[in-house]
């Protein structure tokens, strides 16, 4: 056991930044002297002072053998793995850097259509092959759910060359599937289950949130530990556990009885084409201040997770309860247990097995509301901000962070948004299907999901092929060169290598004109596309 009210890192930092010293190093601002007023007056000038580069004491991100090192084996403890990495560029990195490891050009991987925009990222820095599985679709509250262990068994039957199975965990509505099962069906064709656990960095420190997905079986899980824990914005992890991550990948890429030799001809561990691909996609002047604050968070949570969370979950409770009892809301709630036959329920709850209790999502549609609208009326006119909206929905993160007085101002929030009879008109975006009662989106689910394997080409043969313009209305079964995702969650719609349906641009101009961002495309008005060139 390590000792873990110990912070090597943010210790070795402090010390460093209270060192007198002559700096001739980067950053040019030499801790704070040369820094602007006005952001020394506002962060004060003990962060600029820590803003330091790889000193020696410092150690080095990309070879850790001193305090990073430290620091990464006592995350890996609290996490529960056999060891961890540091991530300054977020989980975006973690989740490119994963794929990376485990797919070259061509190979193939399972994953869900409704993956973070940072895994189409990962296909296009790879060059795999995306084998989509659909998400559970609940049609009720039009929201897309976990993929399920029979849906990825059916893939890997179908592709059993496949080299890793990808999944999210939680959702970002705080859905959780099973990553038990899931492991499972992976570990039967001896590939990882490598886990998109971005908004589960908190599932290890309390018994009743919903099991972290290394203690399920995963392989491999990115942790945005900036997103429900205290470390600073971007500042994340990436975990793996066992030997299975080699032993299994080993098998797969070199055959049953053979193990990589320290010949030239053998092929780095999973272990260390993960390290190797981190140093792609990361910042090589990494930020001491985000390293130091995950330093800070794992002490944290380590000697304080249980209480914290547990304060945590009672004030999400009383939200959900509150909130679920004004008329005209409804709370989305853990569901009823599968019977054994898994029948008698909706579609969407094969895919939601767990909810993630500090994960608030509340259906606004019965107040004559779009969730693009209610945002906005919460946001400028009653102090509240949520994390994200959509059609018919608000969703809102409750963490460590909040109190009761933030709970009193958000149940006082939705109560006189209930009493708005008719609201205050929204603006002209948000107001466009206002009034309408339950909102639908124009995009019909199940012909979004048929589109999951309409992927003709590479995600990164699309990205880097030669490319047009076109109006909007002339891209209908071309093929997609750009990422189109609204933002919050940031799931693409479109990505490239897709072929482009009428329904995805319906869904998008909708999204659009009901308040919504989309990013990733060049034509923020969605008046033209991108798509591949033809070939004549």
């Amino acid at each position: 056991m390590l000792n873990q009210n110990q912070t090597p890192l943010l210790d070795t930092l402090k010390a460093c930044a209270e060192r007198p010293h002559a700096p001739f190093y980067t950053p040019g601002h030499k801790r704070g002297q040369g820094i602007s007023q006005s952001l020394a007056d506002f962060f004060g000038k003990a962060t600029f002072r820590a803003d330091l580069p790889e000193l020696a004491e410092l150690d080095n991100l990309f070879a850790p053998g001193g305090v990073i090192q430290e620091a990464q084996q006592l995350a890996a403890e609290a996490f529960g793995a056999s060891q961890t990495w540091f991530l300054v560029n977020g989980s975006t990195c973690g989740i490119e850097a994963a794929i990376l490891a485990t797919c070259g050009s061509g190979d193939k991987i399972i994953l869900p259509r409704n993956v973070h925009s940072s895994a189409i990222a990962g296909l296009i820095l790879s060059g795999a092959m995306p084998i989509f599985v659909n998400p559970e679709y609940d049609p009720v509250l039009d929201i897309a759910h976990s993929i399920t262990p029979s849906a990825v068994q059916v893939a890997l039957e179908q592709h059993p060359d496949a080299k890793a199975v990808f999944m999210v965990y939680p959702t970002y509505y705080g859905v959780c599937g099973d990553v038990r099962a899931i492991a499972s069906v992976a570990h039967q064709y001896n590939i990882p289950l490598l886990v998109d656990e971005a908004h589960g960095a908190h599932f290890a420190f309390h018994p009743q949130l919903p099991t972290p997905a290394l203690a399920a079986g995963a392989d491999l899980s990115v942790q945005s530990i900036h997103k429900t824990l205290g470390a600073l914005t971007q500042a994340s992890m990436l975990h793996i556990q066992g030997d299975r991550i080699d032993d299994d990948w080993a098998r797969h890429t070199l055959g049953d009885g053979l193990r990589p030799t320290k010949g030239d001809w053998a092929k780095p561990t999973l272990r260390e084409r993960i390290s190797k691909a981190l140093q792609l996609v990361q910042s090589t002047s990494p930020s001491y201040l985000l390293l130091a604050s995950l330093d800070a968070a794992r002490q944290q949570m380590a000697l304080h997770g249980k209480e914290l969370m547990s304060r945590t979950l009672q004030l999400a409770d009383e939200a959900r309860t509150r909130i679920s009892q004004i008329p005209g809301l409804f709370v989305l709630s853990a569901p009823a247990p599968l019977p054994a036959s898994g029948e008698g329920l909706g579609v969407g709850f094969r895919g939601f097995v767990a909810l993630d209790r500090t994960r608030l999502t509340v259906t606004v549609s019965g107040l004559g509301l779009t969730g693009f609208a209610a945002e906005e009326i919460l946001d400028q006119q009653l102090g509240v901000t949520a994390e994200f909206a959509s059609l018919q929905h608000l969703t809102f993160i409750i963490s460590l962070g909040n109190t009761q007085e933030d709970i009193e101002q958000l149940v006082q929030a939705f109560t006189i948004l209930a009493k708005m009879t008719p609201p205050p008109a929204p603006s002209p975006q948000a107001r466009r299907g206002f009034g309408s009662g339950v909102f639908k989106t124009p995009l019909v689910w199940d012909d979004f999901f048929k589109m999951a394997n309409c992927v003709p080409i590479s995600p990164r043969e699309a990205f880097f092929a030669a490319t047009e313009t076109l109006p909007i209305e002339e891209t209908t079964e071309r093929i997609c060169a750009e990422i189109l995702c609204p933002y919050p969650p940031g799931i693409p719609v479109l990505m490239p290598g897709e072929i482009i349906t009428q329904a995805a641009l319906e869904y998008l101009q909708q999204i659009q004109l009901m308040g919504g961002f989309i990013s990733g495309c060049a034509d923020s008005s969605l008046k033209t596309l991108n798509v591949v060139r033809v070939k004549h």
